[in-house]
């Protein structure tokens, strides 16, 4: 009756260590009790500032179009093939921006752009296109874009590789939205960001159960960011995801072993 109550109790404990607790696959758990609701939530995003490997689409308008179509690879057709991607086509007629941090434009010769907003980037360029190619009448406007939010994901996630998405800002779980998703085996309390900066890489940690992530100078991806989802312990050990599924194998772990037991036994 012992050994019963002693096997009963290892199996019941092995289930409760083994199984996955909900509270660590809900998102935007209001963990610091601080905030009621997301409307309170106040966003602190800085612009993005242009680094090197950033692919820019540049478009330039005034009154005369044809004097800039040199300028507009993209609205004229472009270098790439018909049969490219937005990504690719992005790639083969934007704007890369050099290991010197520089662009190179069309009768404007190189432009540094390292460390500008794409804002004062289009300033750049307006004022050197109103000295050198046009006048004041021609009502020079410029749109600097970045060419996509490239970025990639790895580890524990639905669909990992490189994705493009044509946007703005993308935050960190519309990213993820778009690689497919954190499987339950995912550790979604300690997702890392590789991200690149002028001296170099770093490494952040983001808890993506806690709400107040969205307070975070991380929340919003920057362009060539990498994202590394670590999987949970209970993967590596096999268990089962959820309790029925973790005493599915303890007890058919039990019952073979029992099985091979008795067999012994009668040898």
């Amino acid at each position: 009756m012992k050994r019963f109550f002693f096997t009963v109790i290892l199996i019941v404990n092995t289930v409760l260590i083994s199984c996955i607790p909900h509270k660590d696959t809900v998102y935007f758990q209001n963990k610091s009790k601080a905030l009621d609701s997301i409307n309170q939530i106040v966003e602190t995003q800085k612009p993005y500032r242009v680094l090197i490997n950033d692919i820019l689409n540049i478009n330039i308008k005034v009154l005369d179009q044809e004097n800039v179509e040199i300028f507009n690879p993209l609205s004229s057709g472009g270098g790439g093939s018909n049969n490219s991607t937005s990504a690719e086509r992005a790639y083969y007629d934007g704007f890369s921006v050099d290991m010197h941090g520089e662009i190179r434009v069309p009768t404007l010769g190189k432009i540094n752009v390292l460390g500008y907003t794409t804002e004062e980037i289009e300033e750049i360029i307006k004022e050197k296109l109103l000295t050198d190619q046009f006048k004041e009448t021609a009502n020079v406007f410029v749109t600097v874009r970045l060419a996509g939010m490239r970025f990639t994901a790895s580890g524990e996630i639905g669909s990992p590789g490189t994705k493009t998405l044509f946007q703005e800002r993308v935050n960190i779980y519309e990213a993820i939205a778009n690689s497919g998703e954190i499987p339950v085996t995912g550790n979604l309390k300690d997702v890392l960001i590789i991200r690149q900066y002028p001296q170099g890489q770093k490494i952040h940690h983001l808890d993506l159960t806690d709400i107040a992530i969205m307070n975070s100078p991380f929340y919003y991806i920057q362009p060539n960011d990498i994202i590394y989802v670590k999987p949970l312990k209970q993967k590596a050990w096999g268990t089962g995801t959820s309790g029925l599924q973790t005493l599915t194998t303890v007890l058919g772990t039990f019952s073979i072993l029992v099985s091979t037991y008795l067999i012994i036994d009668r040898l």
